[in-house]
């Protein structure tokens, strides 16, 4: 029924800070950025490794959405990564902390999360 995921919207309290983050930290490539006027809001279009989208909005405003404790919603979003030691490296130069490694007791693949400026819980998980 599905093919993919087409995109992620992210809506974010300080836009340019989060495109900063976004792009210039995770290393995103902007699709398409527009000021929408008659919402005094931003969109940037974001590349992840050449397949799928992640929408930024920025709103005036915008309320807070509670991460800890865990609440019922979507949880975090994960970014596959080959090398997951070079990737943890690679942002905590940025000045990206990022927790310790654990294993998916499912896969015995290795996993950590970070998160962006906004608080949302971000995964690097190796291939």
């Amino acid at each position: 029924m599905f093919n993919c995921i087409h995109h992620i919207a992210i809506i974010c309290s300080d836009y340019a800070v989060s495109k900063h983050f976004y792009t210039d930290i995770l290393g995103l490539k902007i699709k398409n950025e527009e000021y929408r006027q008659d919402r005094n809001s931003f969109k940037l279009d974001l590349e992840v490794g050449g397949i799928y989208q992640i929408e930024l909005f920025s709103f005036p405003e915008p309320p807070k959405r509670p991460s800890r404790p865990e609440t019922t919603g979507l949880r975090h979003l994960a970014f596959e990564v080959d090398n997951l030691d070079i990737v943890i490296e690679q942002l905590n130069r940025k000045g990206v902390i990022t927790e310790p490694v654990r294993i998916d007791e499912c896969t015995g693949k290795r996993f950590t999360f970070f998160a962006d400026p906004d608080g949302l819980p971000l995964e690097l998980y190796e291939k």
